[in-house]
């Protein structure tokens, strides 16, 4: 019997569920919904639609125009205002509705508003869609007055593109360093050092307190310091929130995001997630993280699609996984690279050159590497990686790294490349 799946959001979760869709129920119907009036597209790509580099169609996730067609996948606009779970049945902003036999939720997140006076200026405004990025592209000429509230991982993706156009940028961060959700201290520090020596001005440990027109400039921004900066250009960055609100009055369980297990089912066995609104297990901890990163939401839309047309898939669990390049300093963090406290058997080694901005950070639990931080190591950081998701045994290469961090590449070679060594 042909079944209707319908999946609500067309961002890179979307778009691969509904593919993977056509491939394993390519007799069932696919309805992809979007919001935004536009080609499904990625929004890491927008910076460089700011830059000049690729235009609006570059940065559509599938270039072929009749792409979705080919595979039997009906594009669709509409913003989900409610589902009725009994009538299995989705409501839109626009007073219609659609029916379905499985529902994936893959509406992702949007940009954190902060209540202060002034947010609702003209020139005011998030990077968040190709509506706000075509806005900025407008005003962003060289030598125009930029203040950006947040330098997290948003932010410091913004920032170059500001700085390649010429802008003179301020960045406003609440936090005591930059990056502070995937940067140690001493790493957050290490990364400003580096943007200041490039013309950009940030200001830590602040917050925006207030926007107002001036009579000298368009926008006068006051900072809890005391300071106040000229600016023609507000840029918010202060954070996104899973786009959820719409399952006010359903049982379907949430906390921050919408819960799933490792096969993206949600507490409704219609209806999955994926993606920046799901809350899935983590891999190193089991408890139910939101992991916002392209890579995470691909997989999990892999694996939604396949349960929905009856397949078996699932994910061992959610790796936090940050990749950062700032001005030329590229900057990653994996796992747990906070580290765990000693008790429950943490323990963990820095290492830095400061003058060649280059640090380090690895974060065990017993003998096993839990995280990573680096700054400036533009290779060889996916071996990382690999000794966390593989939650590798380094028996007594753990005491080696604590003393010769940089030796993690010959710990992998020896411990991850040797099934026989890792019973040891």
């Amino acid at each position: 019997m042909k079944r209707r799946h319908l999946i609500l959001g067309n961002g890179p979760a979307g778009v691969v569920a509904a593919e993977t869709l056509a491939r394993y129920a390519p007799n069932d119907e696919i309805l992809l919904y979007g919001c935004e009036g536009v080609p499904p597209y990625s929004r890491m790509a927008i910076p460089y639609f700011l830059e000049g580099q690729i235009n609006e169609q570059g940065t559509w996730l599938r270039k072929g125009e009749d792409h979705f067609a080919r595979l039997g996948i009906t594009l669709s606009e509409g913003r989900a205002v409610a589902v009725d779970q009994a009538a299995k049945r989705v409501l839109f902003a626009d007073g219609t509705s659609s029916d379905y036999d499985t529902l994936l939720i893959a509406t992702g997140s949007s940009p954190l508003l902060p209540p202060i006076p002034g947010i609702d200026l003209p020139g005011v405004t998030p990077c968040w869609t190709l509506a706000e990025a075509r806005t900025i592209a407008k005003r962003l000429k060289p030598g125009v007055r930029v203040v950006q509230m947040g330098a997290g991982f948003i932010g410091a993706i913004l920032l170059e593109t500001f700085v390649q156009k010429g802008a003179q940028l301020t960045v406003v961060e609440v936090g005591d360093r930059m990056v502070p959700r995937m940067l140690t201290p001493r790493a957050g520090n290490l990364l400003r050092r580096w943007v200041e020596a490039r013309g950009v001005a940030v200001r830590t440990g602040c917050r925006i307190e207030a926007i107002a027109p001036a009579a000298d400039s368009p926008l006068l921004v006051r900072l809890s310091s005391g300071e106040e900066l000229a600016a023609d250009l507000v840029i918010v960055a202060a954070g996104v929130r899973p786009n959820i609100s719409f399952l006010a009055g359903t049982t379907i369980q949430r906390e921050s995001g919408i819960l799933v297990d490792a096969g993206m089912r949600t507490s409704d066995p219609a209806i999955f997630a994926a993606g920046d609104c799901a809350q899935a297990p983590d891999l190193l901890t089991g408890q139910q993280v939101v992991a916002a990163i392209q890579p995470n939401a691909v997989d999990q839309g892999r694996v939604a699609a396949i349960q929905m047309a009856g397949g078996q898939a699932c994910l061992p669990g959610v790796l936090a996984i940050n990749v950062l390049d700032t001005l030329g300093l590229v900057a990653t963090s994996f796992g747990q690279w906070q580290g765990v406290a000693e008790e429950a058997g943490g323990s963990g080694v820095e290492w830095c050159d400061e003058a060649r901005f280059s640090y380090i950070s690895l974060q065990f639990q017993e003998d096993r590497l839990i995280g990573a931080t680096t700054v400036g190591f533009s290779e060889h950081t996916g071996v990382l990686r690999g000794l966390i998701q593989g939650r590798v045994r380094l028996g007594p290469w753990h005491e080696r790294l604590l003393a010769q961090p940089l030796a993690f590449v010959e710990a992998f070679l020896a411990r991850a490349h040797y099934p026989a060594l890792l019973a040891a």
